[in-house]
């Protein structure tokens, strides 16, 4: 899917590109909305395989798609991430290691997100948990409208450059 055309988007002119997140997304067509509740990083089977942080982010982001894939959607759908960690510090220092997981994860999807440091998670062991947003555009109505852009009527008219401008007068 071809999310360039459904998603815009939004960076002020003036402000630098963002690394690694969209400052806003317009959602341009209607869809199905989807709203995964915070996964942290553990498995299938609710144990924690891994005490690093980065490990938990891909777990956590790898639970977010499995749940989108019960809708039919991957990450390419996500507007909007919300990640609530433990250690701004710890974050901070791993961010390497935390981007090749996103990437390996989420491809080249920069959704609008929001990193919030918390004191504490429900699971003792979770380091992070991520909530997420996704939209899944509408195919029968971005298939219409693609349809009424392509059998859109034009208006041609014949105006000579002379009708156009004038020269100055003396």
């Amino acid at each position: 899917m071809d999310t360039a055309n459904e998603f815009q988007i939004l960076k002020p002119a003036s402000w630098p590109r963002p690394s690694g997140y969209s400052n806003g997304i317009a959602i341009t067509v209607t869809g199905r909305q989807i709203f995964v509740a915070g996964q942290v990083g553990w498995d299938a089977e609710c144990k924690f395989t891994s005490t690093q942080l980065a490990d938990q982010v891909r777990q956590a982001l790898q639970n977010i798609c499995t749940v989108l894939a019960e809708a039919h959607a991957g990450p390419e759908h996500i507007v909007r991430l919300t990640w609530y960690l433990t250690s701004r510090d710890e974050y901070l220092a791993d961010l390497d290691n935390i981007g090749t997981a996103y990437r390996d994860v989420m491809g080249k999807n920069f959704p609008v997100m929001s990193v919030v440091q918390v004191v504490a998670l429900m699971e003792a062991q979770a380091k992070v948990e991520i909530e997420a947003t996704a939209v899944i555009p509408d195919k029968t109505e971005a298939a219409d409208s693609a349809a009424a852009e392509d059998t859109a009527e034009v208006e041609v008219f014949d105006i000579q450059l002379e009708d156009i401008v004038t020269p100055p007068s003396r």
